[in-house]
């Protein structure tokens, strides 16, 4: 897969999350203190999107059986996930943020 995608962040507050789908592929973007960060959005254990979860600071937590991933790296930090999530590079753009769907973070 390869290209970028632009997205609109002007609304998205430090602590949110916002699902999109860019190229066929599920994203999750996260407002960490005002840095954006892009990760895959699907849960490495169950394969569930982790827009429902919780984002406290840089960790997320899945819906549903409470593991946790950094944002920032995709690690896995809390079983029962046991392995990273993808992530996306990002920079910030005119009114946005790009990311970069062509390699991962």
């Amino acid at each position: 897969m390869s290209g970028r995608v632009v997205v609109d962040v002007a609304d998205l507050a430090p602590g949110a999350m916002r699902a999109i789908e860019a190229r066929g592929l599920p994203i999750l973007v996260c407002n960490v203190d005002g840095a954006f960060y892009a990760i895959e959005n699907r849960c490495p254990h169950v394969r569930i999107p982790l827009d429902a979860g919780r984002l406290r600071g840089s960790v997320l937590e899945c819906p549903l059986h409470g593991g946790k991933l950094d944002v920032r790296s995709g690690a896995d930090v809390a079983l029962p996930i046991r392995s990273p999530a993808r992530t996306y590079p990002v920079r910030r753009v005119d009114g946005g943020i790009e990311i970069d769907l062509a390699l991962e973070g």
